[in-house]
């Protein structure tokens, strides 16, 4: 296996883990290069891309938001391909992520989300 693909595993595991393990993820996004990032995160969204917008909506539309679900999705992915995910969310439930990132959290946190989303709500 190689290592893209490996470490698109390991991404996957702790994004949609309810542990709170964020050891290799940590490790995957903090010690490699930009390029071996980008190989894992094509590898991740060739193979799991459809279930981030499903794990989005999940931290978001339930009942209290699940701000790990939402961080670990939002930090993961925001160099990346935030575009196609906000355009996915956005077609799939009529509202902006944005919208619904900002309406479902508050403060500092909620600055950071949307930051990293795209967004300068200032």
């Amino acid at each position: 296996m190689h290592l893209a693909s490996y470490e698109a595993k390991k991404l996957n595991e702790s994004i949609t883990s309810k542990k709170d393990n964020y050891e290799e993820l940590i490790r995957i996004i903090s010690t490699r290069s930009k390029a071996q990032l980008n190989a894992t995160f094509n590898c991740y969204k060739d193979v799991y891309g459809h279930h981030i917008n499903k794990v989005l909506r999940l931290a978001i539309e339930k009942l209290g938001t699940d701000e790990d679900a939402l961080t670990r999705v939002v930090v993961t992915r925001a160099e990346v391909d935030m575009k196609h995910i906000k355009e996915a969310y956005a077609k799939r439930t009529s509202k902006t992520l944005e919208h619904a990132v900002a309406s479902d959290t508050s403060g500092d946190y909620q600055d950071f989300l949307l930051t990293l989303i795209g967004k300068d709500h200032a």
